[in-house]
């Protein structure tokens, strides 16, 4: 059996107030041996005890400072040095380039949603997603992407997928490891469409990341890409 964890970074709708700020969105997963998700738990939290930081603390993103950098690279490495861990992340660089026209910003955020989970989900294996509590008005469009993914790999007993559920990011240490990869990606996106990007703690992760896939992360890689996959989403105009 499979887990996989999702999240999403800088979702919210492009309007003129925010266009100069965030205008990529990004979402991710991670995938994970249900076997092996307790002992990936127990090793990241040992890993935020050994940084002073309590076990049950959340970290993410958007927490990424100078004076906790070695933590956060050390999750990283910690990720690129685990077998048994698989990323995958779905990049929408423009948001001002949706065809919201035909589509609302909800109904966008899970096409990508289905985009990210259809190569992630593992034909041979039961899978259980879990998706980081977006609002509280998800679980319709939740059991609408179950159907619509287990249709696409020819599941129509809706047996491929044993579960998928909105959960707290706070409540998994997986689903905070992807909070951190795709805020990673994301940063680079933004500074790529010409955001002005502060942070020389996020900077410098972002370039440690990198270094360790080879990738530039502005760039979909090859399909067959299994550790540190990335799709660079452009959505045709109808």
């Amino acid at each position: 059996m499979i887990n996989i964890y999702c999240d999403e970074s800088c979702h919210l709708e492009f309007t003129d107030k925010n266009k100069n700020n965030q205008v990529s969105m990004v979402l991710g997963g991670i995938s994970c041996p249900k076997e092996e998700v307790k002992k990936v738990s127990d090793e990241l939290r040992e890993i935020k005890n050994r940084h002073g930081i309590w076990k049950f603390n959340e970290v993410k993103w958007t927490k990424v400072s100078d004076n906790k950098i070695n933590f956060y690279k050390e999750v990283v490495n910690y990720f690129f040095n685990n077998q048994n861990l698989r990323f995958r992340t779905i990049v929408f660089q423009d948001k001002n380039k949706f065809n919201y026209e035909k589509y609302d910003h909800n109904d966008i955020y899970y096409i990508m949603y289905f985009y990210l989970l259809r190569e992630m989900i593992n034909v041979k294996k039961i899978n259980n997603i879990y998706i980081d509590k977006k609002d509280t008005r998800g679980g319709r469009k939740v059991k609408d992407l179950r159907e619509c993914l287990c249709n696409e790999k020819l599941d129509f007993d809706f047996k491929l997928i044993n579960n998928i559920q909105i959960i707290n990011s706070s409540d998994s240490e997986l689903m905070q490891l992807v909070d951190i990869l795709i805020g990673a990606v994301g940063y680079a996106n933004r500074g790529y469409m010409g955001e002005t990007l502060n942070s020389t703690a996020k900077l410098d992760l972002v370039e440690f990341i990198k270094c360790k896939t080879g990738y530039s992360l502005l760039k979909t890689t090859l399909r067959q890409e299994d550790k540190f996959n990335i799709f660079i989403w452009h959505p045709m105009k109808e």
